[in-house]
């Protein structure tokens, strides 16, 4: 089977899930799921996505439709652009209209509350058997639409099924690396949204580029320590998965977790910022999940501490910075 041969379908059309279907579309016939029936329309006859990305012309290949059942029933790939809190509902409605052998995507850089567990565990729940994936890496989406150079990680455990999702989403100012840590590649995709919320308080603090720094690079060992705790590989860390993304989520002002941060830091409760917004910012969601892992498996994670304290439990964003400053003395590589 040919790339062209390949059908997918890409489930959510925000930012991301619609960014990524035109990359599919580019490659391959691919179909893009809105729930609702009037954006669908809008992308399939306008190729635009008004909600999202109204500045940015989606290709005429790229198709939509506001049918799960019809967008799933012949896709030979699944992609799940869904968020961490709705992804098991999707799920489960998509599921019975999916072929057996089908390999499931997934982009969702969050956990499920309920259970903790990561959306690649949540899909072999749902349904059992079929190759699971995920893509993640630095990749804002208005960035790669604009087709700026960038790069990306696809994890799966199957170098064959790898190597043609490599194929699907790559172009030519997209490349696409595969690595077989599918729990690394997950647990720094879900940490390094809470880490670009501690990131945004200092900035909105009026604090710099030291700060800034520092908090990238104590994330990062926590993240890598969580990461490894649960069983991913340390140097997936050190990749594209995580300083790569991190780097990325935590600089910059199209990251929605930075920019909640950036709020939080000057003062503005959380329940304003959601209010204020119709994307997701993962971070605030899976924090406390991220927190009770860590507790799981014996691992210290103060940063993540404070952004719980300041997101769930309205600690002011200075006494959260002051916790960290005045924690006990401890060597660099100190677990």
């Amino acid at each position: 089977m040919t790339t062209t041969d390949i059908r997918v379908a890409v489930i959510g059309a925000g930012s991301w899930g619609t960014t990524v279907a035109a990359l599919a579309a580019e490659n391959t016939p691919t179909v893009l799921w809105a729930r609702r029936s009037e954006l669908a329309r809008q992308i399939d006859e306008a190729k635009v996505n008004p909600e999202y990305l109204p500045s940015f012309a989606l290709p005429d290949e790229q198709r939509a439709t506001d049918s799960l059942a019809d967008a799933v029933a012949h896709a030979d790939v699944v992609v799940m652009a869904v968020p961490s809190h709705g992804y098991r509902d999707v799920a489960l409605e998509a599921a019975p209209s999916i072929r057996p052998w089908v390999p499931v995507v997934s982009l969702s850089k969050g956990l499920e509350r309920t259970t903790l567990k990561r959306m690649s565990e949540v899909t072999s729940d749902v349904m059992p058997g079929h190759p699971v994936a995920v893509l993640t890496g630095p990749n804002l989406a208005k960035e790669i639409l604009a087709g700026q150079p960038a790069a990306s990680v696809v994890a799966i455990n199957d170098d064959t099924i790898g190597g043609e999702l490599q194929r699907i989403f790559s172009r030519p100012s997209l490349r696409v690396y595969t690595n077989a840590d599918v729990i690394g590649c997950e647990v720094a995709g879900v940490v390094k949204n809470v880490i670009a919320i501690a990131a945004g308080m200092a900035e909105g603090m009026g604090f710099g580029d030291n700060t800034r720094a520092t908090l990238i690079t104590r994330g990062l060992a926590e993240m890598t320590r969580l990461g490894v705790a649960m069983g991913g590989e340390a140097v997936t860390f050190a990749g594209l998965a995580g300083m790569g993304d991190l780097i990325a989520t935590c600089s910059s002002k199209q990251s929605r977790n930075n920019m909640v941060g950036l709020q939080l830091g000057a003062g503005t409760s959380i329940e304003e910022i959601l209010a204020g917004t119709n994307m997701v910012a993962e971070g605030v969601k899976s924090s406390p999940s991220v927190l009770d892992l860590a507790r799981r498996y014996g691992v210290e994670m103060p940063i993540t501490e404070q952004v719980v304290a300041v997101c769930h439990e309205h600690r002011p964003a200075p006494d959260a910075l002051a916790a960290l400053m005045q924690r006990s003395r401890k060597g660099e590589f100190e677990a």
